[in-house]
């Protein structure tokens, strides 16, 4: 059963008939846990790196902003019996979309953004596809933990 992560939300789930996909990983950054031996797996799709200070959006919408989101994942995750040390964590986005003068640099913000939370974690990426200049879908199959993108302009998924 597919589940659609949209914009700015994120699903963690141990059904192992469960699909979890997100579109549109643009400047966005979509991320995904997994443990293998407890079968959880989650997907992140944020859009911002952080949230301002005192803002009321981040209360509301925790999964828009990489630093309550990617925070609130790992707790989920802990939460459904996954172990930190066990956990596969990719990441997929944070591309150069609609912003060629590099002014705003959203995707490569959210990138730092990912890096600094996960390294103050202790976490490392498993594996990575980020940056570039077109988006991609991300999918992460709970019953056995393959992480699958494609890009408009190669359609073949590929294993991540």
């Amino acid at each position: 059963m597919n589940v659609v992560v949209g914009v700015g939300d994120c699903c963690v789930t141990s059904d192992p008939e469960s699909v979890l996909i997100t579109y549109a990983l643009g400047s966005c950054v979509g991320l995904t846990v997994y443990d293998p031996v407890a079968q959880v797996g989650g997907l992140l799709h944020f859009m911002l790196p952080c949230a301002s200070p005192g803002s009321a959006e981040s209360g509301k919408s925790p999964w828009m902003f990489a630093d309550s989101g990617i925070p609130k994942l790992f707790h989920e995750a802990y939460e459904k019996g996954a172990k930190k040390g066990r956990l596969r964590v990719r990441a997929a986005g944070g591309a150069q979309i609609m912003d060629d003068s590099g002014v705003f640099n959203i995707g490569q913000r959210n990138s730092v953004a990912l890096r600094r939370i996960l390294w103050k974690s202790g976490v490392m990426l498993a594996a990575e596809d980020m940056g570039g200049s077109e988006a991609r879908t991300m999918r992460l199959e709970i019953a056995s933990g393959r992480v699958m993108l494609r890009s408009p302009r190669d359609p073949v998924e590929k294993e991540l």
